[in-house]
Order: structure tokens, then sequence, then C-alpha cells
């Protein structure tokens, strides 16, 4: 794992000369091709150009009649400044969109960010990729609807699997489609572990209810000394709560408490993983400091912790597995799914007891 980072390609200017270098030796096999860029560009300036008609289009016709109206009567000169009126309003507009390709073209569109990220990358012993479609990790996030990517990806090139990143799926089709965006970061661990989950409770939602894509049976939950069930709902599988304690010990729980509490945790396989529900700005120096900082005290005591680790059901340190039974949680009813059907009870309840006792 990294200890000494350095922040300078995120931090320092950038010569336009460099990026313009960058982009004409990265652009073709960099993951994200010129004409997906072209593309997204069109795109903007299709949804201005709508705009500006739906939003620009009656005034002109204002000023149009206006004008009309003036010349048919004969005050040319009252028409005047109707018309200087309308003219500086296309030129605003036209100044504008201008102004806004300038700005687009001087800041190296896309592609500064791109530079920014992979100077980065480069002096950290790190690769990186704007967008890639391989994916192939275990957690609970990386099995659910289809057209999966990961934005801005950087992983480590040599030794142990280091690999953070933005990543998005989309479910539903037609007008109830939706993208999904997390951020995550996964690091790979010496010893399969039984399948755990830890819920941080800062990113819940209305009312407590998890945001994570998967709900768990209740009977699953382990509670843990101190304070940290303040933070987490820990999930472990039946019968696994010994060996989720073998794992989760004091010195690492006040680690997750200090460094991850804002995150969700999973430990699935040899993974451990991590989820924001909030993408990450890998242009930011903060953010790869949060990140790799989670590395180095979460991910490194894990590791320590779960070195000797053997699943006693299989009774033999030298195969790395965990028994069928502690491999995956359980599914449960999802809190928000009783509640509106508590709900939908109630208001059908209510008129039928009125009507029965009435």
């Amino acid at each position: 794992m990294l200890r000494s980072i350095d922040y300078s390609g995120l931090i320092y200017p950038v010569a336009p000369h460099d990026v313009s270098e960058f982009r004409a030796t990265r652009r073709d096999h960099f993951g994200y091709s010129q004409l997906r860029l072209t593309a997204k560009v069109v795109i903007v300036v299709i949804v201005v150009t709508i705009f500006a008609m739906v939003a620009g289009g009656p005034l002109l016709a204002v000023f149009g009649s206006a004008l009309r109206s003036a010349f048919m009567d004969g005050a040319v000169l009252a028409a005047l400044p109707i018309l200087l009126f309308a003219l500086a309003f296309v030129a605003i507009a036209g100044g504008a969109v201008v102004a806004g390709v300038r700005a687009w073209r001087r800041n190296g569109g896309p592609w500064q960010r791109f530079y920014r990220m992979n100077k980065f990358a480069d002096d950290n012993d790190l690769s990186f990729v704007p967008l890639d479609t391989t994916i192939s990790y275990p957690g609970l996030i990386f099995n659910e609807g289809g057209n999966r990517s990961i934005r801005n990806r950087f992983r480590s090139r040599a030794g142990r699997t280091l690999d953070y990143g933005n990543y998005s799926y989309t479910t539903g089709s037609g007008k109830n489609r939706q993208t999904h965006n997390w951020g995550f970061m996964a690091l790979e661990l010496d010893r399969a572990l039984p399948h755990m989950v830890l819920d941080a409770r800062s990113n819940n939602q209305l009312f407590g209810v998890s945001n994570l894509p998967k709900s768990f049976a209740r009977d699953q939950v382990l509670k843990l000394e101190g304070d940290f069930n303040s933070h987490f709902t820990l999930y472990s599988p039946r019968q696994y709560e010994r060996d989720a304690l073998y794992v989760f010990t004091p010195d690492l729980m006040a680690l997750l408490i200090d460094h991850a509490a804002v995150y969700d945790v999973e430990v699935v396989d040899t993974w451990l993983l991590v989820y924001s529900p909030k993408e990450f700005d890998l242009v930011d120096p903060a953010q790869h400091r949060r990140l790799l900082g989670i590395a180095d005290t979460v991910g490194a005591k894990t590791l320590r912790q779960s070195r000797n680790y053997a699943d006693e059901r299989i009774g033999d340190f030298s195969v790395n597995l965990v028994a069928p039974q502690g491999q995956r949680l359980k599914s449960g009813a999802s809190i928000a799914a009783v509640a509106m059907i508590g709900i939908v009870l109630t208001f059908w309840a209510v008129p039928f007891l009125f009507r029965l006792f009435s």
C-alpha cells in the first residue's frame, strides 16, 4: 500500500500545451474516445439551442410584432429602440455561447482533468483510465442493474490490488430508468472471510432507511461493544458471530469510526470494499488523501487481523475458502417496503373499520 503520496499533479498549474499533447497521444486508446467527448458536446449544444428557441423564441416574436406595428404606423423612430434591444439580445446570447466554447477549450475541457489525474497516477505508481467496463468484484453494488461502468479509475500497478473510482449502473427502463452512482474502493485481502457488511448510519436515508441496494435479514445483526453501534450496523452470517469478532476487534472498530464512518463497508471473499453514495471528486487531493488513508489504516489493520483466519468448518488452513453458509448474507425485507405496505394497509383498513362499526 502507498505511504508517501505526491499530490503535485493535482495541485500545480497545467500548461495548455501539455494538455493538448496528452490528448493527442491518449485519446484513441484511453477508454474515452474523442468521438464520445464530441457526442457529449453536441448534446450540450442541442440542449442549449432548444432552450434558446423555447425561451428566446417568444421574446423575439414580441420584438417582431412590435417592429411590424411600428413600421405600419409610420413610427420608424419609435421602432429604433426595439430594434436595438433585439440586436443586443442576439449579441449577448451569441457572445455567451462563444465565451463558453472558448473557456471550455482554454481549460482543456475534460482533458485537463484527465491530464491531472493521470499525472497523479503516474507519480504514485497507479494506473488511470477515465472509463472502464471491466468489473469483476463480488460486492453487493456490483451485481445490480445493467450498463455498468467505472469512471476515473485508479488501480495499483503492482502488488496487492488497490482500486478506486466512481461506479454506475442503471435499473428500470423507459420513464422508470434510473442511473445509480457510487464512489467505491476495493482492497485485496490475503484470506477469504465470511460475508460481512457494515451499514453506516450517517448516510442512511429518511427514517434511517439504508441507502444500500440490498437488505439483509435482521437476525444477522451483530451488536458490538462501545459506541460502534451508533455509527454502523454490522451484519454477519448466523453462527459466524465469533468469526466477526475475531476480525472486528476494538482497535479496528476505532479505526473504522475515525476514518470511514461516512462510508459503507463490505467484506466478501478476499475483498474489503468501501462504498460512498456520492461520487468521489478525484481531482481533489483531499479525496485521494482520505481514500488512501483508509487503505493504510482500516485496510492494513484488516489485513493483519485476518492474516491467520481459517473457517473452522473447513478445518484446513491451506484451503483459503469459507464454508457455503458463511459466504453470503441472507437477504431480508426492506424496511422501506415494509413501511409502505403498512401505510397502504392502514389506509385500506381505516375506512373498512369505519364502515364496519358505523
